[in-house]
């Protein structure tokens, strides 16, 4: 409802490019996603070839020219529009892409960025664990120095495009002595001997991604896969933290605004009552409130000023502000269609519920924030 200045008619053609392929390439089969659990290999390569995979990189890579965290905004929106959960995109494009792009040799960048523009290379960020969950420190994944070699052993679990991945960003414990500061990454080609894929796992919503157990048996990945400098693996992954969490906060509230858009579509057939009517009023305030916030928010990240508790404030409003909108708009919802398996409100419920665990929870996120008020 209020107008938006964050984007130029370059993010309007790449909009509706954007829109194009989905409706055309995406929609189509996107039920054979769900029941696959995981987009195709055809996806992949006809993102790549739009220019969603290089947004951000350089062109000498394939990047997409001229092409910022804007672009990504623009696809984010325009999937949640449609409905569809392809959150492995965003896990390819704004957590993974950045560590090779800030992290990276030039040899490594020359390596993988290519291909992974393309689509060809799927990447993974491999942190989980079974007995670790969220707690990096506690991670038990080993790689110990052989010569010019590291033997890694371990088991990773809950690995958004653990299934598809070709490449996977392995978080390991180097010094395992040292606790967090004895984390480093790996790039691990995941046709290397002693990698292996473990269940495809099933899960509440977003049932079209990807998400996998990894596990590594005496696994020899050469020293030069080392990402960045050993044992700096903790402060590269929360060097990230920011970008990650705007990211989810563009996500939850696009879901928001398109909930809200097929409720009022939805029921402005049905003359609804008054109680109806002040509840989408309600939503659609927040939905302006929200957007306004999380606009301010890309801006300065876009010219490099948005700081970590900033990124965790915008998170926490975005996120729970999905699940009131969605709460909301399903009870508004005809029951006879709304709980019904292909309900785009009902699996947009469930679908968005991980956005208030994942990346730092809500609680995390409180934290954050009354820690930068000094509390």
């Amino acid at each position: 409802m209020l107008t938006r200045s964050i984007f130029d008619a370059e993010h309007d053609e790449f909009r509706q490019r954007v829109r194009t392929f989905l409706n055309d390439e995406v929609v189509p089969e996107y039920a054979e996603w769900q029941a696959e659990g995981r987009p195709s290999s055809r996806f992949w390569k006809g993102v790549g070839a739009i220019g969603v995979l290089g947004i951000g990189v350089p062109e000498e890579y394939g990047g997409l020219a001229r092409s910022d965290f804007r672009h990504s905004v623009v696809v984010t929106e325009e999937i949640q529009r449609l409905g569809l959960a392809i959150g492995g995109l965003r896990v390819h494009t704004d957590i993974c892409v950045p560590y090779l792009l800030h992290h990276a040799s030039e040899e490594q960048q020359r390596r993988w960025l290519p291909s992974m523009c393309a689509g060809s290379t799927v990447v993974a960020l491999a942190l989980s664990e079974p007995g670790a969950g969220s707690d990096l420190k506690a991670i038990s994944t080993r790689a110990e120095r052989d010569g010019d070699h590291y033997v890694v052993n371990g088991a990773k679990t809950f690995i958004s495009n653990g299934a598809s991945a070709e490449l996977v960003i392995l978080a390991v414990k180097t010094d395992p002595s040292a606790g967090r500061d004895g984390i480093s990454l790996l790039l691990v080609d995941t046709s290397t001997p002693g990698f292996a894929r473990g269940r495809r796992l099933d899960k509440l919503g977003l049932k079209a991604q990807d998400l996998a157990e990894l596990s590594f048996t005496d696994m020899r990945v050469p020293v030069d896969c080392l990402l960045g400098e050993e044992n700096h693996g903790f402060r590269y992954l929360t060097s990230n933290l920011a970008h990650e969490r705007l990211s989810i906060a563009v996500n939850s509230q696009a879901a928001a605004a398109a909930a809200l858009e097929w409720t009022v579509d939805d029921l402005r057939q049905a003359r609804p009552g008054q109680d109806a009517k002040f509840t989408l009023a309600a939503c659609a305030t927040e939905v302006a409130a929200g957007q306004a916030l999380l606009d301010q928010a890309i801006a300065q990240h876009v010219a490099g000023t948005l700081g970590v508790a900033e990124a965790a404030l915008v998170k926490l409003f975005s996120t729970e502000l999905q699940g009131r909108v969605l709460d909301r708009c399903l009870a508004l919802a005809d029951p006879a269609t709304a709980y019904a398996g292909e309900s785009r409100i009902g699996n947009a419920y469930l679908d968005g519920r991980v956005s208030r665990i994942y990346a730092g929870s809500s609680e995390i996120m409180k934290v954050i924030v009354a820690q930068h008020l000094g509390l």
